[in-house]
């Protein structure tokens, strides 16, 4: 079995940082971009298993990133999830209208983050 390949895009320095680290312990090959453009490019670079994306980036935002991610046929299908602190119904909604497979809220908690990257990456085909 192999490792799954995770894409953080965050461009919070603290943020990136902490679920870098969770995600390093529970033994996953983590990828880090800071900015939307930066995410496309790492997303086609490396195929990851699963992207979690702030939606709030400089540049394009996470959502122009991920449509543009998902443009790709190389990596159409890849499980995406947003990553946010907007944590209105509303806001869900529109990240899944965005095409997100999922949806964090800020602040991460590190007692439930490795459980719902399992789940997530369970329900996309990869475990």
């Amino acid at each position: 079995m192999s490792t799954a390949r995770i894409l953080v895009v965050e461009d919070n320095p603290k943020n990136l940082k902490l679920v870098r680290d969770v995600l390093q312990h529970c033994g996953y090959d983590v990828f880090e971009a800071t900015t939307g453009e930066e995410g496309v490019r790492i997303a086609r670079e490396v195929s990851p298993d699963l992207i979690l994306m702030d939606l709030q980036l400089p540049g394009i935002d996470g959502a122009e990133a991920l449509r543009r991610i998902r443009s790709d046929p190389a990596t159409r299908i890849v499980s995406a999830v947003a990553v946010t602190a907007f944590a209105m119904p509303e806001d869900r909604l529109r990240a899944f209208d965005s095409g997100f497979n999922g949806y964090v809220e800020k602040p991460i908690s590190v007692r439930t983050l490795p459980q719902q990257v399992l789940d997530f990456l369970t329900l996309g085909g990869v475990s």
